[in-house]
């Protein structure tokens, strides 16, 4: 029976690929590939998939009728208006109401009708429209952004714009979505990270990745939820598509959080929805913000002060140049926020402004008073001898609250060179720190033509246990007071700690003279070299003066 189910899992996972696979052909057909918009057609039409799907799902458990009946959507479109106004006020939040012109049979039935791709756009937006209150995005501005764009506007030639349409409709009605709703957080992750696969890249080269690895992912939910919360609320400055906050939540309970984030990016605001969607989190939607959370942070309480937030998760983008509105944030409002300093603007490389210091500080600021963290930095952080980096670790020092890093192996992060490590906040350890060094896990592999590590689910485990555990394993990791931390210069490198070893030799008294005449001759050896070169120079400058 196992066998048989997991089989299903995997049938249903390869039919949902090969639907995402047939829609990005379609673009391609239509000369849309690799073009700007195509993420924007396929994420949005998968969308209105799994929404008319999920509604489908969810109706038949309200009556008994709709489940019975061969055909749903002609029985659901005789219902009198009364009746589909209540069927609609059972839905949960987190499925969005359909009207029955809404439904992909009832544009399926019409596609011969002229101006089609008129009829699909407008069948779009007012999906959005009505679901507006629930799955729109907010900007720091105010304005919301829909759940829809007209799609068939991206293809530039208006005569192909009906078989676009067409063809879209034809492959959506042959796949029913109806039997994922029962599968749980892997599978849609699995999902999400395929629909986004060929999207992946940050063009504009701004702010977070858009996909942080499972591994990291992973690792810093385990370490941050060791223990079962509810009503809690979980923040995230540089969201990107939202694995971070997937995670989380997941490791929480899905029903158990609040999802609050800001990101700059208008695709990354857009992906996170979609995942939030996804992974029954719709209650959240209402939290994202596309915004820029340094010079605009939107979440603030009644009183207009910064939210401060349970769970803070970050992998933050490291250089930035924001030249154009460092000045603005040197203000007394942001005193407090950016206690340990802004970085200068150099008259050189401004893209390589140290932005993270700051998101690293927003973090520090934002948290609640027994709020933990996790947050991806350069390595380089951790060990900086001056500076932001090194005001920043004193104060996780000396307020008590850093629980440990973990210094992780290079390349994780296929898309970057930079070594980087997790720092692990906790208001609450007052007690040890624990520092890992991870660096010298995982095997690489090849993805493109970057090199990547990739931890096995056993060095994972190994990570997360030892975190958890506050365990010193020799060449790994050490436990150390706050008080050893400011001895060593508030360095947050775990090599600095291990112990030095000393191998002691068993030789003779004879053994012993033999090498040390050995060093001797060597010595020797080499001094009267370095005499010999001494003279050879100072009659060369001899030569050269008196020339």
């Amino acid at each position: 029976i196992l066998r048989k189910s997991s089989m299903t899992d995997i049938d249903f996972k390869e039919k949902t690929k090969t639907l995402i696979d047939s829609l990005k052909s379609i673009s391609a057909n239509y000369g849309l590939g690799n073009d700007g918009n195509e993420f924007k057609i396929i994420t949005q039409v998968f969308l209105y998939k799994f929404m008319n799907d999920k509604f489908a799902f969810e109706v038949k458990k309200l009556d008994s009728k709709l489940k019975k009946a061969e055909n749903w959507e002609k029985v659901i479109a005789e219902y009198s208006e009364d009746d589909y106004e209540m069927l609609l006020l059972q839905l949960g939040a987190d499925t969005a109401k359909l009207k029955p012109q809404h439904f992909i049979s009832e544009l399926f039935g019409r596609q011969n009708e002229s101006d089609f791709a008129k009829l699909f756009d407008d069948t779009l937006m007012d999906i959005a429209i009505t679901n507006n209150d629930i799955f729109s995005v907010k900007t720091d501005g105010g304005a919301k952004v829909v759940l829809f764009d007209r799609l068939t506007e991206y293809i530039s030639d208006g005569s192909k714009r009906d078989a676009f349409a067409k063809a879209i409709i034809n492959k959506l009605v042959g796949v029913s979505f109806e039997h994922i709703f029962n599968q749980k957080f892997d599978f849609y992750a699995t999902i999400f990270e395929y629909l986004i696969k060929d999207y992946n890249t940050n063009s504009g080269g701004k702010y977070a990745e858009y996909f942080t690895p499972h591994a990291v992912a992973k690792i810093m939910a385990a370490i941050l939820v060791n223990e079962p919360v509810q009503d809690v609320t979980v923040y995230d400055p540089s969201a990107g598509s939202g694995t971070l906050l997937m995670n989380i939540a997941h490791a929480i309970g899905e029903d158990k959080c609040t999802i609050y984030s800001q990101d700059i990016s208008q695709k990354s605001s857009s992906l996170l929805r979609l995942n939030l969607i996804l992974n029954n989190l719709v209650h959240s939607i209402q939290n994202i913000i596309q915004g820029n959370t340094i010079s605009h942070p939107y979440h603030k309480d009644d009183n207009g002060a910064l939210e401060k937030f349970d769970f803070i998760v970050s992998n933050p983008p490291f250089k930035l140049d924001f030249s154009d509105y460092r000045n603005d944030l040197d203000c007394k409002e942001n005193k407090d926020r950016f206690f340990a300093g802004i970085p200068n603007i150099p008259k050189q490389a401004k893209d390589k402004m140290a932005i993270y210091s700051l998101f690293l500080q927003h973090i520090i600021f934002s948290l609640s008073k027994k709020g933990k963290a996790a947050v991806v930095v350069p390595t380089g952080f951790i060990t900086a001898q001056s500076g932001i980096d090194k005001k920043i670790r004193e104060k996780l020092v000396e307020s008590k609250m850093l629980a440990g890093v973990v210094s992780m192996p290079s390349n994780i992060f296929a898309t970057t060179g930079t070594n980087v490590s997790i720092v692990f906040m906790d208001k609450n350890n007052k007690g040890n720190v624990v520092l890992i060094d991870a660096s010298n896990l995982g095997e690489t592999i090849k993805e493109g033509k970057n090199q990547k590590t990739v931890l096995t689910a056993k060095e994972e485990q190994q990570i997360i246990d030892t975190f958890n555990n506050k365990a010193a394993l020799e060449d790994f990791s050490v436990v150390v007071s706050y008080d050893e931390i400011k001895q060593k210069n508030y360095s947050l490198s775990a090599g600095q700690y291990f112990e030095v070893k000393i191998e002691y030799v068993d030789i003779t008294a004879d053994e012993f003279e033999t090498k040390m005449k050995g060093f001797e001759e060597n010595l020797n050896k080499l001094f009267s070299e370095g005499r010999a070169l001494e003279t050879e120079i100072q009659n060369n400058l001899k030569g050269l003066r008196d020339e």
